[in-house]
């Protein structure tokens, strides 16, 4: 099957390229070895941020700057005012809100987070605090920054090119014929459902699988070392909580930030991540939990938490190399023959990798419209679960901070 482009990857970035270079005119299709979002995006708190977080110092940062047109970019796409269509994904908050400690840093983090952004702080009345923000000290800020369900913005996508996703086995149905390093000619899959043969002739190859991008370049004859991996080890609390979603800074640093949403069940459930979620990658999970409850008990005061369940997950954010091992400021793009590698290194810059890749794809040299025939039969990929879903996950409950943790199964 001739293509002019085949994506692998079903994450966020994976998928709005899809669409993409599919309304650009391609013969496309996306591959995914495992389910539809899992590793980075489905596992993301789902903020649309606009660059206020990169701020905190009071400078306007190369992050910020790169990232402080997208929240225009995705509302419009939420609203179906623009391309992709999202007006089916769920919005979990048209907001955030920003909040301090009592400490002298975390009050000039709040005066330095105003600086030169789209996406401005608005400082609310008392009585338009949210409930979980009742008692916190100092001011309280509302962010035009949406947030997302990521499960369902993967889930809105993917359906709209359910006849152009692929389930693979990238382990054992999976090989490349090369005409040089780099240089793909064909590549030969094998079902995973009942062992067909598929072989597909893309004119080019695109890896935006995250972690995954690293064993991809290395099985085209390209180095994987242009990648790093910084690890985050966040927290889960669920209980009856009450909605909440934003950031308590801490001078230059994000001291929390807290988004959240409704189980299966019914529960409200915390997604905790900020400076604690990276300082907790040398925790072991319980004793990051003992910390967390400690940190929402300074600033969340008078919360509520003797009856809520906590559990933690590890997640590495995979993207381009930087020579000092920092976050990149922005995507990465590499091209090597006639394979492209892309990281977007936040979730809200996928629309910026999609439109650098598209923009250095040649054109469609098929005239034809697309046809999915010889796909039709294929497996393809299910959505993966947010991560408080997973029925093997488990959880503790302490009802005093100093008190023996029991541990049980969800």
């Amino acid at each position: 099957m001739r293509l002019d482009s085949v994506i692998f990857g079903g994450g966020a970035a994976g998928l709005w390229l899809l669409d993409r270079l599919s309304r650009d005119g391609h013969h496309v299709v996306l591959l995914e070895a495992n389910a539809l979002g899992a590793g980075q995006t489905v596992a993301s708190q789902g903020i649309i941020h606009g660059g206020l977080k990169y701020s905190l110092s009071g400078l306007l940062t190369r992050s910020a700057i790169s990232i402080r047109e997208m929240p225009a970019t995705w509302r419009n796409a939420l609203l179906g005012r623009s391309v992709p269509n999202l007006t089916r994904t769920r919005l979990r908050s048209d907001c955030c809100y920003l909040w301090q400690t009592e400490s002298l840093s975390s009050r000039v983090g709040m005066l330095g987070a105003r600086i030169g952004l789209q996406v401005k702080s608005e400082a609310i009345e008392a009585e338009e605090r949210p409930a979980a923000l009742a008692n916190v000290f100092g001011t309280v800020a509302r962010l035009p920054e949406q947030v997302i369900c990521p499960a369902s913005f993967i889930a809105d996508l993917a359906d709209q090119y359910r006849d152009r996703i692929l389930k693979i086995d990238a382990q054992q149905g999976l090989q490349f014929t090369l005409g040089s390093p780099g240089e793909v000619e064909s590549l030969q899959l094998t079902s995973p459902a009942d062992g067909q043969q598929l072989e597909l002739k893309p004119r080019q190859v695109i890896f935006t699988a995250g972690a995954g991008n690293a064993r991809l370049r290395e099985m085209v004859g390209l180095s994987g070392d242009v990648m790093q991996c910084r690890p985050l080890h966040m927290v889960l609390a669920r209980g009856a909580l009450p909605e909440l979603h934003g950031h308590c800074i801490d001078g230059a640093r994000t001291r929390v930030t807290i988004t959240s949403d409704i189980d299966c069940d019914g529960r409200t459930v915390y997604q905790i991540g900020g400076q604690i979620a990276e300082d907790g990658t040398s925790l072991e999970p319980l004793a990051l939990v003992e910390r967390a409850r400690a940190e929402l008990g300074e600033v969340l005061p008078n919360l509520d938490l003797s009856h809520v369940e906590w559990s933690t997950y590890r997640i590495d954010r995979a993207e381009g190399a930087t020579s000092n091992g920092a976050r990149p400021d922005s995507i990465q793009v590499l091209c090597a023959g006639n394979v492209t590698t892309g990281w977007p290194t936040k979730l809200v810059l996928a629309p910026i990798l999609a439109q650098e890749i598209a923009s250095r794809a040649s054109s469609p040299y098929i005239s034809s419209a697309f046809d999915a025939t010889a796909l039709n039969d294929w497996p393809r990929p299910d959505v993966a679960s947010l991560p408080w879903e997973d029925a093997d996950r488990i959880w503790w409950t302490i009802p005093e901070p100093s008190s023996a943790s029991r541990r049980r199964a969800a």
